[in-house]
């Protein structure tokens, strides 16, 4: 189950990154999702840089706050690799 939950919230963190990024026409619900993961895992490394603490895997909402804000950072920096527009 945990699995699931975890595809499901990359999922929901992976789409609302890129309805605020503006690439939401561009990928579908798989690359929604891994972006979503990804950005947690980045969110993650960021948030405990910035506050020194661990990041959680628990499901909340600053647990999502922050899998969004790193899907944000991971699809501007993609879309600088690859020189494609995102906004």
């Amino acid at each position: 189950m945990g699995i699931i939950l975890w595809i499901i919230f990359g999922a929901l963190a992976g789409w609302i990154a890129s309805k605020i990024v503006g690439t939401d026409g561009q990928q579908g619900a798989i690359m929604n999702i891994v972006m979503g993961i990804i950005g947690a895992f980045v969110g993650g490394l960021l948030w405990g840089l910035i506050s020194g603490d661990g990041f959680d895997a628990d499901f909340n909402i600053g647990s999502l706050i922050v899998a969004i804000i790193g899907a944000i950072v991971v699809s501007l920096v993609l879309g600088k690799l690859t020189g494609k527009r995102t906004v």
